[in-house]
């Protein structure tokens, strides 16, 4: 079998349970683990670079307003792929190729590679998809095991942190303009013994602002923007201290790696997060994955 994965969090996935010898094509954000960086790159972004949050914000709502696309797939070298299997997503147009650009490219290639589109919106389902996953390319056993042992380590987070008070937690999945967190980031807020204070879980994040931000009455900000490592995250989450009320602790946090991904190290983020809101029972968070500014 030939894979071309069109996802971060498949790829991570796809080498996780034995079937990265068979990944044959990444996209540029492929970068865990990092063999997959060896593998061919058939799409890119279309954003420019180098832009602060809030340009980023600004390109990528004209961008989809006009019906652009924010990611450039290589028809050239998918066609010298002779893919078996193309890993996709049909859930969020600004994280990934769009999933009727890739059935586009296929037709015009005149490929007969099966697509496999995984869409989770919960932490449950993120799990779940490594599964449908191992299914696809073979590796179910190795798959069952790996979402197995993730199920372990969730239960054994919310063991350590079931007797704790609920944590009023907001995690900002952008700081310019802020953004109320989605999809699998509020499940991870709840496996960490937090109550997330603005955000829907299942759902898509959403655009907000600081005085809604204020009155939602966060103990604890966690800085997560979309997209960015540690370090990045730190920079942009400076910033946000300014607008929180005196004295609320603030966070950044590794979000390219442990939050934004629905991938396997999505269950790092929620022991980090529990480290956050809970340090006198789960111990403090890996100092690689999330740091305290305030």
């Amino acid at each position: 079998m030939r894979i071309v994965s069109l996802l971060p969090s498949a790829t991570e996935i796809l080498f996780a349970i034995g079937a990265g010898d068979a990944v044959v094509g990444v996209t540029f954000e492929c970068d865990h683990p990092p063999r997959a960086r060896t593998r061919r790159i058939v799409s890119t972004s279309a954003l420019p670079e180098g832009l602060p949050p809030a340009a980023i914000d600004r390109v990528v709502s004209e961008r989809m307003a006009a019906g652009e696309d924010l990611y450039h797939l290589d028809r050239g070298a998918l066609a010298g792929l002779d893919a078996d299997l193309v890993v996709t997503q049909d859930l969020c147009a600004v994280c990934a190729v769009d999933v009727s650009t890739v059935h586009d490219a296929l037709d015009h290639l005149a490929c007969s590679a099966d697509v496999l589109t995984i869409d989770p919106h919960t932490l449950d389902e993120v799990i779940a998809s490594v599964v449908t996953i191992g299914d696809a390319t073979g590796t179910g056993d190795r798959a069952r095991q790996l979402a197995g042992a993730l199920r372990d380590r969730l239960a054994a987070v919310r063991a350590k942190v079931a007797a704790e008070e609920p944590a009023a937690a907001l995690v900002l999945e952008w700081t310019d303009p802020p953004f109320a967190p989605g999809h699998w980031v509020p499940d991870m807020i709840g496996a960490a013994g937090g109550r997330c204070v603005l955000g829907r879980a299942g759902k898509r994040s959403y655009r907000t602002d600081w005085a809604a931000v204020t009155a939602a009455g966060a103990g604890i900000v966690v800085c997560a923007p979309c997209g960015f490592g540690l370090e990045e995250s730190t920079r942009l989450a400076a910033p946000v201290a300014r607008r929180l009320p005196p004295g609320t602790p603030l966070w950044a946090v590794d979000a390219n790696a442990s939050f934004a991904r629905p991938g396997p190290r999505l269950v790092d983020g929620v022991e980090a997060l529990a480290g956050i809101f809970h340090p006198a029972v789960a111990g403090p968070p890996d100092p690689a994955l999330a740091r305290r500014l305030a």
